[in-house]
């Protein structure tokens, strides 16, 4: 069960598009965030989402996130879209990303957000394989402290994760079936 406010999870998660599209609308470079709101355990539905698109995409690449995001395209965001509750809609603003081994960045003057890595036993970093809601079948787990204040919504950040993955609406033919 989430442990936020009267049982709620409030998350952010911002992306990087390092190389993509969707049909002819290259989305290569566009960062993006992604909000979202989940008034009990994942699985109950009613969410609140929506999305910051950096300032410097096209209103193509705006258009084609939306379509992604709210499921239209397939793909997890598909999976996903049916415990949508209320799209909250596409705003666009700076969405500013340093990756690395401690990402961080902020959205829109709004938001600011960084990742501190939750050491293993063996010195390492604690990692995730195959979670249910994972985007990528590995993922490295830790703190995720900043704040947030979009959509109405403002909390601060306490759990973080970051990882690269591969999206696809699509799998090919073959591939293994589930996030990757």
């Amino acid at each position: 069960m989430p442990t936020g406010p009267d049982g709620e999870c409030r998350g952010l998660n911002v992306f990087h598009i390092a190389k993509g599209n969707l049909d002819d609308t290259d989305l290569s470079g566009v960062d993006f965030a992604f909000l979202n709101w989940f008034p009990t355990h994942l699985t109950a539905g009613g969410w609140k989402v929506g999305a910051v698109v950096d300032e410097s995409a096209t209103d193509a690449q705006v258009s084609a996130l939306e379509t992604i995001l709210r499921g239209q395209a397939g793909g997890p965001f598909g999976d996903l879209a049916g415990l949508y509750g209320e799209w909250l809609g596409v705003e666009r603003g700076g969405v500013t990303f340093a990756g690395g081994d401690r990402p961080s960045g902020s959205v829109a003057g709004r938001a600011q957000f960084t990742f501190e890595p939750l050491p293993g036993p063996d010195g390492g970093v604690t990692t995730v394989k195959n979670a249910m809601y994972g985007f990528a079948p590995e993922f490295r787990i830790g703190k995720g402290p900043g704040h947030t204040e979009l959509f109405g919504l403002e909390f601060d950040g306490i759990y973080g994760e970051t990882s690269d993955f591969t999206f696809a609406s699509e799998m090919a033919e073959g591939a293994p079936k589930g996030r990757g």
